[in-house]
């Protein structure tokens, strides 16, 4: 196998969505109304990507595995097993609520699953910011009183944010995206997430939306404090290193390529900017906002088009 495998993006509706992922990437949406994400590649039981084009076409990213798993993944790799990485396009014209998700020692008996992210700011108003983290010296006790007061964002770290820093938030640490954001997240497959505080803010029903707060205040890293971004740099660099997924930076002037050989692992590649031609046993081509998985079979030579180009290349979760 290959070539570039290519995912139909399934997009979901929130109430903190909007329309960016139109404009910014030149999309077509399905519907009206706020869109949030848009899952661009998934392998979960509520949303399976569906194969465009190519040896995959019309198959879910399920029937794909099942079929070929040894050609995607590499030899050994379970066919029952999900795809570990989850990719989606956060639009958030409205802040996020503040939520965390479960360390991985706790999760399952809570029912739930651990989930390691990584953020990328593709886009961002001129004063957007993020919330990860807590600020110095916040406790526990201090941070539920808060909550019964309504004055959290006085515990936890917000910062502002440019285009072109990215940051990783591991399993445990609350967080939440201000408005003005667009995002590529980079996740551990999970769906899983605690709502801690949600701002006053109702549903698209109408209804406020459910918190989680036994659950928060028992996932929550009470020792992050005052994490910081890894800044917009051109410079080629790891952005993101974790035991579920490396992410790595990678900056194309006009022309230039790089190189993956056949039979060391499958990896995916997010067009940030610009546009790249990866030649395969055929040449596909990705442009600004699209996301493609390159097969652990195959051998591919990815090359700039006619202007510069950033990539984002997420590699070992297998």
């Amino acid at each position: 196998m290959n070539e570039v495998l290519r995912f139909s993006p399934i997009y979901q509706d929130r109430v903190w969505g909007g329309r960016v992922l139109a404009s910014a990437l030149g999309r077509t949406l399905p519907r009206e109304g706020p869109i949030g994400e848009s899952w661009e590649i998934v392998d979960r039981p509520e949303a399976q990507s569906v194969g465009v084009g190519g040896a995959l076409d019309g198959l879910t990213m399920r029937e794909a595995l099942t079929q070929h798993a040894a050609a995607i993944m590499g030899p050994g790799w379970p066919v029952e097993r999900p795809f570990p990485i989850l990719i989606k396009w956060l639009d958030c014209r409205e802040r996020l609520s503040l939520q965390v998700h479960p360390p991985a020692e706790i999760a399952p008996a809570m029912g739930g699953e651990p989930k390691t992210e990584n953020w990328f700011i593709a886009e961002t108003s001129g004063d957007a910011s993020l919330i990860v983290g807590l600020k110095r010296g916040t406790t526990r006790a201090a941070f539920a009183r808060a909550l019964v007061d309504d004055t959290l964002e006085s515990c936890v770290h917000r910062f502002p944010v440019q285009v072109g820093d990215s940051i990783l938030v591991e399993s445990g640490t609350v967080h939440a995206i201000d408005g003005g954001n667009l995002i590529l997240e980079i996740q551990q497959n999970s769906d899983t997430t605690y709502r801690v505080y949600d701002w006053g803010r109702v549903g698209l029903d109408g209804a406020p939306r459910q918190l989680h707060i036994a659950e928060s205040l028992a996932s929550i890293d009470w020792e992050l404090f005052e994490p910081e971004p890894i800044p917009a740099a051109r410079e080629a660099a790891v952005i993101a290193q974790s035991r579920e997924f490396r992410i790595r930076r990678l900056p194309l002037v006009a022309g230039e390529s790089e190189r993956f050989a056949a039979g060391e692992q499958p990896r995916l590649v997010s067009v940030i900017s610009g546009e790249v031609r990866i030649k395969g046993e055929v040449e596909t081509r990705l442009a600004k906002g699209d996301n493609g998985l390159l097969p652990y079979a195959g051998a591919f030579e990815l090359t700039a088009g006619e202007g510069d180009a950033l990539v984002l290349v997420t590699e070992n979760f297998v």
